[in-house]
């Protein structure tokens, strides 16, 4: 929306009607949503701050806390979530009362000692993974955004800005396509609008699209430029390095004109894999079709004899450097499984402990110690 804080939507962002009106509303949401009955509305998040959602309904934007039942059990809405509010009139407030089920989701491995997840946005069709010419342009990273995309169950579209600083473009966007397999690579520039046309078949009404990428690769600048209008600030990248400041600093839900969603992320530096392992497999999917001609089912395509894929690798059909980047990437993602199964094990003693130590007061109290 082009301003969060204001309570009723105006110009192209807004929305009239009932709850099919809420941009990517479904009939899936809509038999979810029909168990609610009396003072209920449907929403979907729009921005999220610490204990306050934006809510997109039909006609504004409201805010909106969250319930102390949904804190309770962990679970915790994100922008692009379809929401339920228990509207209160008398009182003006609006409360988060449940999330309903979420079609896809971007996550990533959260930061920490006790692993899992942690949710990045919702109800994601496609989504873009912003790179640009220079040094952000790094290969390595880009598979591991590959990998995280396709296990959101969203489409990934690799999208090369800037390049009206770069004198040959379709040499880096042959560069890219050697690890995107078919994922579309579309070379663009966002400050200067060219190229933005490619994105047309991406951007369909009703449809939710996420940017993710590094700070300073040109995401706030394309998301000006796909609206007309400047609704995020924008700021440069450091000379020495090349790497952007964090101008955006909350996720936020933009509709276009056409009636298409986009989402901007803050400028991600380094993204865990969390539960990757399909994601993995689609991106190194010639890696794992190599696979299945080696001798040994659980060939670990180091040194074992027999290993197509090593083979593959001496005859030049995959590059070395790709068949790194995988032992890499699996090696990370099994030593996330053994950090999540770690913190899981520690809850799970940290709340036995308590149970202990209140069955203890327990009796204590009652004297049947």
């Amino acid at each position: 929306m082009n301003n969060h804080s204001e309570t009723e939507s105006s110009g192209h962002n807004s929305v009239q009607g009932g709850s099919d009106n809420i941009p990517g509303w479904t009939e899936e949401l809509e038999l979810a949503f029909s168990a609610y009955k009396g003072p209920y509305l449907a929403g979907r998040v729009s921005s999220r701050h610490k204990t306050v959602c934006e809510i997109l309904v039909p006609g504004a934007v409201v805010q909106a806390g969250i319930s102390g039942a949904l804190q309770k059990i962990g679970k915790q809405p994100v922008v692009g979530d379809f929401v339920v509010l228990l509207d209160q009139p008398e009182t003006g407030s609006r409360m988060i009362v449940n999330i309903l089920p979420r079609k896809t989701c971007l996550s990533r491995g959260a930061v920490g000692d006790g692993g899992g997840e942690q949710v990045i946005a919702a109800n994601l069709d496609t989504i873009f993974i912003v790179t640009s010419v220079g040094k952000d342009l790094n290969l390595r990273r880009l598979e591991r955004y590959l990998a995280i995309v396709y296990s959101s169950g969203a489409r990934p579209v690799i999208l090369l800005n800037k390049t009206d600083l770069e004198g040959n473009p379709a040499r880096l966007v042959e560069k890219i396509q050697s690890i995107a397999g078919n994922v579309p690579v579309v070379p663009l520039s966002a400050l200067s609008k060219t190229g933005l046309e490619a994105l047309i078949p991406f951007l369909n009404p009703g449809e939710t699209v996420a940017l993710i990428g590094s700070s300073g690769v040109g995401k706030s600048t394309l998301i000006n430029s796909l609206l007309g209008e400047t609704v995020q600030r924008t700021g440069g990248i450091r000379e020495d390095d090349e790497k952007g400041r964090h101008t955006t600093t909350v996720r936020q839900l933009f509709l276009l004109p056409n009636g298409a969603v986009l989402i901007d992320n803050p400028g991600i530096r380094e993204i865990q894999l969390g539960d990757s392992a399909e994601g993995l497999e689609k991106t190194f999917s010639e890696i794992v079709d190599a696979a299945r001609n080696c001798k040994f089912k659980d060939c670990t395509h180091r040194d074992e004899p027999g290993c197509a894929v090593l083979q593959a690798v001496e005859e030049g059909l995959i590059p070395e450097e790709r068949l790194a980047s995988y032992h890499r990437l699996t090696d990370e993602l099994a030593f996330q499984s053994r950090k999540s199964e770690i913190g899981l094990k520690r809850l799970e003693k940290e709340r036995f402990k308590k149970i202990a130590v209140d069955i203890k007061k327990y009796k204590k109290s009652t004297g049947k110690l």
